[in-house]
């Protein structure tokens, strides 16, 4: 693949026993109006058909490159791992169940060049596991500061575009690292540092709803969102102001998506 680095995308997609959604997620990629792309899907250790379509995939079209972990080790370094062996000086993310309209990266990439911002974004429509769509858009704000972050993660993983060496200057990977939401972390450190983010609002991003991400254990991801708030240097104070505007958007966030 002869692509300058400059205008290279690396997507990176962590997969694990995906094979149900993994095919629609790739498809929604490989249909992307801007061409200039590579593929990681990094298998890890998946015990169905996933390694397998991944592979096929790589046989038939040589923007994709696959990785595979022989154990299971988690979507965290799994996605670290295919961030590091990225050849693009651009870098996206995408679940295996997540699916991109055909224009996102395009979009994305102009509005890049149009405000000089380091990480792109934009809005999420929602399909339940069964595939119907869920009549509801959680828009985003075409900017977003340190501040009005903190009291909402309005930037899903799956719809970020990042310079590579941004991310992985402030991703708070290690293989210590204390339990938290590491992607919300990251956007919340590049932008206390003063860098610019900016956002499309629209839905470029359709995120599947599954079953038992919508009955799961809500206080656990509350300590996790806590435990972000400390690592990034709030006080107790503050931690508790930002905890409560969590709560209620949260509220407001998943009464849409019953």
């Amino acid at each position: 693949m002869n692509i300058e680095r400059s205008a290279l995308i690396s997507i990176i997609l962590p997969a694990y026993n995906a094979e149900k959604t993994l095919a629609e997620s790739v498809d929604s990629v490989l249909a992307q109006t801007y061409d200039k792309i590579e593929l990681v899907i990094i298998d890890d250790g998946s015990t169905d058909g996933t390694r397998t379509i991944a592979e096929n995939y790589a046989q038939k079209d040589c923007r994709v490159k696959v990785l595979c972990n022989e154990v299971n080790i988690g979507v965290l370094k799994t996605r670290m791992r295919g961030v590091r062996s990225a050849m693009g000086q651009w870098i996206a993310f995408i679940d295996s169940d997540d699916l991109w309209d055909p224009d996102k990266l395009k979009k994305q990439m102009l509005l890049q060049k149009r405000t000089g911002s380091v990480l792109t974004y934009c809005a999420s429509g929602f399909i339940g596991s069964d595939g119907n769509e869920i009549s509801w858009v959680m828009h985003v704000p075409p900017k977003v500061d340190y501040k009005r972050l903190l009291k909402q993660n309005v930037i899903p993983n799956s719809s970020v575009v990042i310079k590579k060496e941004i991310f992985l200057k402030y991703s708070p990977f290690s293989e210590d690292q204390r339990d938290m939401h590491e992607d919300y972390a990251c956007w919340l450190l590049i932008l206390k540092d003063g860098h610019d983010a900016s956002g499309i609002d629209e839905p470029l991003l359709t995120y599947r709803i599954h079953k038992h991400s919508m009955t799961g254990n809500k206080l656990h991801s509350a300590m996790l969102n806590l435990s972000t708030y400390r690592y990034i240097g709030l006080g107790f104070f503050q931690s508790a102001y930002y905890m409560v505007c969590y709560a209620v958007r949260g509220i407001i966030k998943y009464s849409h998506l019953r």
